[in-house]
């Protein structure tokens, strides 16, 4: 929210409110203003009844990955960039593959002599068998014969699986979209040294989008028994969700419940990370009053507005609630068809305009 300059405002509020607050307890009477004319002011409107509380939350998809390097090497050609569409097995990125490869073929050559050991331990002991057979070689020469063979097939499978590791490590050097969806972010460039678990790119699915808000306990069992929302976009489109969860547990900090409002199918599809107002109409209460945001005085925790009645204006201080836009919810302090000023540093100028002349 904008802060405006303080200005001739710096020590107003404190004053005029602790003078408030001694004309109330009964102390000297203040000192009675002159009427005010000539000022911008506006009518605060009753709120509109029915629409339902509303809280702010952030748009997230539903899938949404980051693709970490599962090996080492250095980047050798980034294929796709941030914001293009790519879809399931499109290749993003690729790493460099001297190691891997060498190791592949290291590997292979293993699994090749591996296999020529297995081949001659087995026909080894298949001769034996038929001089056994003929009680040429004796049971305990056989007995040895197909422990032989069993190591080299044993050792001729360890290769395989050897090559399919060293395999997969060469196939970790190209990164691949997991699924259909639009590159979020790039963390990488072209020749940087890359280690297992580095971020590399963030992919999400436009399809599929969701917020998440806390509300208070006291307005979840109402959204749980009525389970429906209506978000209010950045952009200013406003559309009905497609699912309202209310999670079954509170938070134990704050007591807050979150619930999960899934969002249909949108073109375009709002960006994840984008904030959006989530309204449930079951959480509806008393409709409060609201007024623009410039008409308010902040100081610290301080929060007030100029209030214009029968000529006289005084600074009251307000309990506030959400901000939709431009406007702030007024939990206590005004009343519909109260006049508020519209422009609090003018306010406070007229106002020591008429303390000064008075």
């Amino acid at each position: 929210m904008t802060r405006r300059s303080p200005g001739p405002m710096r020590v107003l509020p404190p004053l005029l409110l602790a003078a408030a607050l001694a004309a109330c307890s009964g102390g000297e009477p203040a000192r009675e203003m002159p009427a005010i004319e000539g000022l911008q002011t506006l009518v605060v409107a009753s709120g509109e009844a029915g629409q339902g509380r509303a809280w702010d939350g952030v748009v997230e998809a539903v899938q949404q990955a980051t693709l970490t390097a599962q090996t080492s090497g250095r980047v050798a050609t980034v294929v796709h960039d941030v914001g293009d569409r790519v879809a399931r097995g499109d290749v993003l990125l690729r790493l460099t593959a001297v190691e891997q490869q060498s190791a592949v073929d290291a590997a292979r050559a293993s699994l090749r002599a591996a296999e020529a050991v297995a081949r001659e331990a087995e026909g080894n002991y298949r001769r034996y068998q038929e001089l056994a057979r003929s009680q040429y070689v004796s049971r305990a020469q056989l007995d040895q014969m197909r422990a032989t063979r069993d190591s080299a097939v044993a050792a001729r499978d360890a290769a395989r699986a050897q090559l399919a590791s060293v395999g997969q490590q060469a196939d970790y050097t190209v990164v691949r979209a997991p699924y259909d969806g639009i590159v979020a972010s790039r963390d990488v460039e072209p020749g940087e040294s890359v280690a297992p678990g580095q971020p590399l790119m963030t992919v999400f699915a436009p399809g599929a989008l969701r917020i998440q808000v806390s509300v208070p306990q006291s307005h979840a069992a109402p959204v749980r028994a009525a389970p429906r929302a209506s978000v209010r976009l950045a952009d200013g489109r406003q559309v009905e969700a497609a699912r309202v969860t209310v999670f079954p547990a509170a938070d134990p900090a704050s007591h807050a419940v979150r619930i999960r409002v899934e969002l249909p199918a949108l073109d375009p599809a709002p960006a994840p990370g984008t904030t959006a107002k989530v309204v449930f109409p079951a959480a509806a209460g008393d409709p409060l009053v609201r007024i623009p945001a410039s008409a308010l005085v902040r100081r610290g925790e301080l929060n007030a507005a100029y209030v214009l009645s029968d000529g006289r204006l005084t600074l009251r201080q307000l309990r506030l609630g959400a901000r939709s836009g431009d406007e702030v919810e007024v939990i206590s302090g005004l009343a519909p068809g109260e006049t508020v000023a519209a422009d609090p540093v003018a306010a406070a100028q007229a106002l020591a305009a008429a303390r000064g002349g008075d």
